[in-house]
């Protein structure tokens, strides 16, 4: 039987010209990789399936109830704090001393109900040569409820969230060394899939292979490839 998938936005791998890495097709730029590191929200799982909506709804009310604003100072403090820190939680540790077991806790308790296994995807990954690990900025709690949700259970040999990195969360650089070390991951033999730019800047400097996983392209020098469709790019890898 064909393995199913569910739709992501086109069947377009794109890499970019201005690149060296981008002269080769991308299995030549990928034959040395033997860990293979996946983001989830937005990368395991497509954005159109907006489960951010949900956890930022939540924010928002967690960032009220904790700090006793209105929903717009809220919003606002949500956005902020994700600009500046990387995460919203953060923020709220460094300027409010909040503690993030029962914030991440509340904000991950969202349906799942809407998400589709997807066999095309998961065929691929389970392709892939070597190690293969989830790395994200929630918990792992939840990437475990996202992994079954999509038919990707049992594929990856560990996962790991933000509170892994001691709650220190992606970009900080320490926040991969930290999840890396405890993997033992070697940066110059691995690739990062991930849909927040940003989160691929410390993993390039790193040594590590990147891949941008989102609907538009972005022109950045620590980004080798981009893609708006992950099974499709992964295919072009075996």
């Amino acid at each position: 039987m064909q393995p199913q998938r569910t739709s992501y936005n086109r069947f377009v791998v794109a890499p970019y010209p201005y690149n060296a890495y981008h002269a080769g097709m991308p299995k030549q730029s990928f034959s040395h990789v033997t860990t293979w590191v996946f983001d989830l929200d937005n990368t395991l799982y497509p954005p159109e399936c907006r489960l951010f909506d949900q956890i930022e709804v939540k924010m928002t009310e967690y960032v009220m109830n904790t700090l006793g604003v209105d929903r717009p100072k809220a919003d606002q403090l949500r956005h902020d704090y994700w600009a500046r820190y990387g995460t919203t939680l953060t923020g709220l540790m460094r300027e409010h001393d909040v503690d993030p077991a029962p914030y991440l806790i509340d904000v991950h308790d969202i349906s799942l109900d809407h998400l589709e296994a997807d066999g095309l995807l998961a065929h691929h990954i389970k392709e892939l040569p070597g190690r293969r690990i989830v790395y994200t900025n929630g918990t792992a709690p939840y990437a475990e409820r996202v992994l079954a949700a999509r038919g990707l259970d049992g594929l990856f040999d560990a996962i790991y969230g933000v509170e892994h990195a001691n709650f220190l969360p992606k970009p900080e650089r320490a926040a991969f060394e930290t999840i890396f070390e405890k993997d033992g991951v070697d940066t110059k033999t691995a690739a990062m899939f991930e849909d927040d730019a940003r989160n691929l800047q410390a993993p390039h400097d790193m040594g590590m292979r990147t891949v941008h996983v989102a609907p538009e392209a972005l022109d950045h020098d620590h980004i080798h490839f981009h893609t708006d469709d992950l099974p499709t790019f992964l295919s072009k890898l075996s």
